[in-house]
């Protein structure tokens, strides 16, 4: 019998094979289609919760004024002087007002702060995926920087490469960026190595981006820039200005660019109108505050309560030439506190740390050395609705139940309170109460010492400040540790001696503080995360170790929208302040500034900021009345 099929048999292989081909193309195509439609849409904007309040087309945003004059010069003060205009690297002093020159990928508005709304700066669009395990931002191919050249990808991956590698902060920071890839385009990519951490596409956002030419460059002399080492030149920058000169540890100006690129973006419009800001730099506060008075400079935002209360009366003030005018500080929590080093033995038991907290008479302070114009903090947001209070309830309960077993047992039974002093019969009371835990700890009283009730050791703490001013809360504070058998003495440093201390964990205590978004995240696991504790100049300056803490940073990070967020940070907020692991401070909740009459504002500043010197301008006829500047 032959080989060869049978016509009808061929003819239905042959219809068969193009059935299959058919189908495969049609596979193969439906397939693409598929994919395409799976890829996620640019945007123009992002937020953490909700819809951002302006959309694609607008011209500019609702609290600037669009028609500001461009013009005058701003005169600012800066504490502690400065050596590198390296701004990426932990070592060093960075100038005052660096940021003026850099732009970034995204940048927020001012009055969606609640929200984290970001648009573009030099991104253009963003996308990402439902499970933000990715974005890539899209370069606008208009950015420039200050010599003409084109802002890329690869500058973008460059910084962010850079960054990573020499900042341990920046690292811990983006630990969950696995990589950043350049993509045709001029697009580029950031992978995460987990999914539905709603933050990470905006964190990375956020990164100063610099121009990857120049610091592979030469300098004027031909040397080789490194970008590891401190900077001693006037650095390239894309943003709204430059720098015009400078002298270290004295003065830098800076020049607002004339053909700036970004001058019509939305986010950019009615911003940034002087022609110049100066910073002078002071390593004295009471001079600082007398060259103000002798119009050295222009604004001051005044965190002195005594200066407040005191310091203000003279003669340009009296004559309306300098305003003073406090404005709502809405834009953030924060704690301040006296924070002893977890990492020294004698701090370690919580019932010492709360008989710290027992010692201090914050309302004689208050009242003695502040003219009662603080509020005693009770928070790690202090100020806002993410403020932990009463009893948890709710979803907040509901987080709370879920790590029980990890947390103290008083969280689901007692409201937070702080000791409550103010007279020596509460005081007394206090103090006996602080004596009570302390015995329970270990230690007892050896005549007026308290000491090691094993090793005898005196229990002394040295306090560290950069601020001789520091005397006002100290030393009473020190005087009723005292009553207790606690030496507290106090060292005034100066700054640069004070960072490298703090840095290098080598204290007892200071006086330190942290600053919060409305919308808290990832910077959680910087401030208080076990993986921090031990890396030098991370955020975590108590060294605070905890897997409760751990566990609730992690529901702060991966919640699903606000409500949920605001709850996890009330759990988060109460579980920190059961653990007493700082004695809080104080916080005012509106800003008190002082400057010379020569400025002009929107009328509709927004809630969360005084806007200075972003939104504001120099007014000409009110800097004629006030008389021109020295």
């Amino acid at each position: 019998m032959s080989g060869r099929q049978p016509k009808r048999q061929q003819w239905l292989w042959t219809v068969r094979a193009g059935m299959f081909v058919c189908c495969t193309v049609l596979a193969v195509g439906l397939a693409a289609t598929l994919a395409q439609a799976a890829e996620p849409e640019w945007h123009h904007a992002t937020a953490l919760t909700g819809t951002p309040k302006y959309g694609p087309d607008v011209k500019h945003f609702d609290y600037v004024n669009p028609d500001a004059p461009k013009g005058g010069r701003l005169r600012l003060s800066t504490m502690g002087g400065f050596d590198t205009f390296n701004i990426i690297l932990p070592k060093g002093n960075p100038a005052p007002g660096a940021g003026l020159i850099y732009d970034s990928l995204m940048e927020p508005s001012f009055d969606e702060l609640n929200i984290s709304a970001e648009y573009g700066v030099i991104a253009d669009a963003l996308r990402y995926p439902d499970d933000y395990s990715w974005v890539e931002y899209r370069i606008n191919p208009k950015a420039r920087w200050h010599d003409g050249v084109p802002i890329t990808a690869e500058d973008v991956v460059w910084s962010f490469e850079k960054v990573v590698e020499l900042n341990p902060q920046r690292r811990f920071y983006y630990h969950n960026v696995v990589s950043a890839k350049a993509l045709p385009g001029n697009i580029v990519r950031f992978e995460f190595d987990s999914a539905n951490n709603r933050e990470l596409p905006h964190i990375v956002g956020q990164l100063t981006v610099l121009p990857k030419h120049w610091w592979e460059g030469t300098d004027a002399n031909g040397r080789k820039r490194d970008i590891a080492s401190g900077l001693q030149e006037a650095p390239l920058g894309s943003g709204p200005y430059r720098i015009k000169d400078f002298e270290f540890n004295r003065q830098v100006t800076y020049e607002r660019v004339d053909d700036y690129w970004g001058e019509d973006l939305p986010v950019r419009v009615g911003t940034n109108n002087f022609d110049e800001i100066r910073f002078d730099s002071y390593r004295d506060s009471v001079v600082a505050l007398e060259a103000f008075k002798g119009d050295q400079y222009d604004w001051r935002t005044e965190n002195v309560a005594k200066n407040w209360a005191t310091a203000y009366d003279f003669p340009a003030v009296k004559e309306g030439r300098v305003i003073l005018e406090t404005f709502p500080d809405k834009a953030s929590g924060r704690m301040q506190a006296f924070v002893p080093n977890l990492r020294r033995e004698k701090f370690q038991d919580e019932r010492v740390r709360r008989a710290l907290n027992l010692a201090f008479d914050f309302e004689s302070t208050n009242r003695s050395a502040f003219y009662d114009q603080y509020k005693r903090i009770s928070s790690f947001f202090a100020g806002t609705e993410l403020a932990q209070s009463g009893l948890p309830k709710g979803r907040e309960l509901e987080i709370l139940e879920s790590v029980r077993d990890l947390i103290p047992p008083e969280v689901f039974t007692e409201p937070y309170e702080n000791p409550v002093n103010g007279n020596p019969q509460k005081l007394r009371a206090n103090l006996r109460e602080a004596l009570k835990l302390l015995s329970e700890a270990g230690y007892k009283l050896d005549g007026r010492k308290l000491v090691n009730a094993k090793t005898g050791e005196p229990f002394t703490i040295e306090f560290i400040a950069q601020d001789p001013s520091a005397e006002r809360y100290v030393l009473p504070y020190a005087k009723n540790l005292k009553l207790i058998g606690i030496e507290m003495t106090l060292r005034v440093l100066d700054t640069p001696q004070y960072i490298n201390r703090v840095r290098s964990r080598d204290f007892d205590m200071t006086t330190l503080g942290w600053g919060q978004s409305l919308s808290p995240g990832n910077e959680q696991r910087e401030y208080w995360g076990s993986e921090a504790a031990d890396r030098q100049s991370s955020q975590n300056y108590a060294g605070i170790k905890d897997p409760g803490v751990d566990a609730l940073i992690d529901k702060v990070i991966y919640a699903k929208d606000r409500d949920e967020l605001v709850a996890a940070t009330h759990a988060l907020d109460r579980v920190l302040m059961f653990h007493n692991y700082v004695i809080p401070q104080w916080y005012l909740d509106i800003v008190r500034t002082a400057r010379w009459d020569r400025f002009g504002h929107p009328a509709n500043i927004p809630e969360y900021t005084t806007g200075f010197p972003t939104i504001w301008w120099y007014d000409e006829a009110k800097a004629a009345k006030t008389g021109m500047p020295k």
